[in-house]
């Protein structure tokens, strides 16, 4: 003990499962009816069967070898009796028929079977025939065609019966089941942490030095359940995954393993907890298959656990030892557990706790960031158009002046940076992309903001409409006409150009000229 305690440190407490030698008194539990039994048998029994207990007869062969020991034995020597019985009376009705009886000590009379007076002699010809003992002093004359008939006939239904009943108890006695007495299976099973990852294991061992060849274990949960429909069904069957998706569950069983059953979304033990352990009712069956290597036969190898054999916080004891040349097995500690510190709540709450501290997405762009994206859209758009006419203008504006033209260029790289550091001011803040926004954010960002797009490239028309027509005006400029200095006449008020107010004197002059 001292030497565990320094290998797994001081907190380490071995607990002996074995229900024999337990020493402390707990409550005690009323015993429920197991369906499979530990040492792996079937607790199931077939009644009103009817008028169906005639399958058994048409397999008789199988009803032989399913029988105990017992019933062969019985059926084996009263077989054989009788057949002997039988046949010795048909060889004594032959020879009393005949006559021979009376004329045993004759030797002038030849009789069907020579020396056969009474039944016992008849009896021991026919022990002697069937055996092919043969001593020599009973045998068959050529006198008697009825004999050789019975002898005939004797000889073919010997033969049936001793393949029968002979080839019947080969099958029994080489039946691999005795087999399965050398396989072991840990008395408790076990939950607790394994790779992070709360599991359900027991233990499986061989004790012969021979193989299993192809082992396989299986398990089943056993479970009565009621359907939303409301049919109860009892003794409900589930598949318990022991690691049949990654090769787990083939097994090289030279050595005591663990199996191991995670416990996640799938398993039926999902929402399993400490306290709700000792509530339920179920039971694990395990089923471990294999051929016997020295018979080539499959084998296969029962147990069960209940709810009340599942240890909750539980861990198996090391059993391998590593000795000088060869690995050693232990079996003394094959059943025993140590605890361990393990969660006592669900793999379901769990989760849920997890998934309550941690988020389990990233946060969605908010409907004003996908707005802000799709007005960075429309500004970028309404820059295009600024493009677009400034290539425009730089076509109409090459025939003006080298001063005209910069005078146009300047006002609108001005009229640029001031529409792009108002966008830039209001939407600064929201730099995410429209690609990061599902399409459905898309849509009505898209289309939300097309009246302010077509607003943005209304101003920006607008914008540009004064500096055209001033260009326009540039392009076509009035001739001053000259006029005396001392004739201020005012012009009037209206609209139009300065030539149409001058008066029709002047108006000739300039036309004139």
């Amino acid at each position: 003990m001292a030497a565990l305690r320094r290998k797994f440190g001081e907190d380490y407490q071995v607990v002996n499962t074995n229900r024999d030698t337990a020493t402390f008194s707990a409550p005690v539990k009323k015993k429920r009816q197991r369906f499979v039994e530990k040492n792996g048998r079937c607790n199931v029994q077939h009644g009103n069967l009817g008028g169906e207990t005639s399958r058994y007869i048409s397999d008789l062969f199988t009803t032989l070898v399913d029988l105990k020991w017992r019933w062969n034995l019985l059926i084996f020597v009263l077989t054989y009796t009788v057949a002997w019985l039988v046949m010795a009376s048909m060889w004594w009705t032959i020879a009393y028929i005949r006559g021979d009886i009376n004329h045993g000590r004759d030797s002038s009379y030849t009789p069907c079977v020579a020396n056969v007076y009474n039944f016992p002699s008849a009896f021991l010809f026919f022990i002697e025939t069937e055996a092919t003992i043969g001593y020599g002093y009973r045998y068959i004359t050529e006198k008697c065609p009825e004999g050789i008939i019975l002898f005939l006939f004797q000889s073919l239904l010997g033969s049936i019966v001793d393949a029968f009943l002979i080839g019947c108890m080969f099958i029994k006695m080489s039946q691999p089941k005795k087999r399965a007495e050398t396989l072991m299976f840990s008395q408790d099973a076990v939950i607790s942490q394994r790779d992070g990852k709360l599991c359900l294991m027991f233990r499986v061992g061989n004790l012969r030095n021979s193989h299993m060849v192809s082992a396989q274990i299986r398990c089943k949960l056993i479970k009565s359940r009621q359907t939303p429909e409301g049919e109860f069904l009892p003794l409900d069957q589930c598949e318990l995954d022991v690691g049949f998706g990654t090769g787990a569950d083939q097994l090289f069983l030279v050595s005591p393993l663990t199996i191991c059953h995670e416990i996640n979304p799938k398993s039926p033990f999902f929402d399993l907890s400490q306290r709700s352990l000792a509530n339920e009712q179920f039971e694990i069956v395990v089923i471990l298959e294999g051929i016997v290597e020295t018979t080539g036969m499959t084998c296969q190898a029962r147990t069960s656990y209940t709810e009340d054999e599942v240890l909750w916080g539980h861990r198996f004891l090391p059993v391998m030892s590593l000795e000088e040349g060869f690995f050693r097995v232990d079996y003394s500690q094959f059943h025993s557990t140590f605890e361990v510190n393990t969660p006592p709540y669900s793999v379901k709450e769990h989760d849920e706790k997890t998934s309550l501290s941690s988020p389990l997405f990233a946060p969605t762009p908010v409907l004003g960031e996908a707005l802000g994206t799709a007005a960075r859209r429309a500004r970028v758009f309404s820059v295009d158009c600024i493009n677009t006419a400034e290539r425009e203008e730089r076509a109409g504006q090459s025939k003006l002046p080298g001063k005209l033209q910069r005078m146009s260029s300047s006002g609108r790289e001005d009229l640029q940076r001031k529409v792009l550091m108002l966008g830039s001011q209001q939407h600064s803040e929201k730099a995410c992309s429209t690609g990061d926004l599902p399409l459905k954010l898309q849509r009505l960002s898209s289309s939300g903001h097309e009246a302010e797009t077509r607003l943005q490239l209304k101003a920006l028309k607008v914008g540009f409409e004064p500096m055209t027509q001033s260009t326009g005006d540039l392009q076509m400029p009035a001739a001053p006409a000259p006029f005396p200095a001392r004739d201020h006449t005012p012009l009037p008020s209206g609209g139009g150009r300065a030539e149409d107010n001058l008066p029709d004197k002047l108006r000739r002059m300039n036309a004139d000229r």
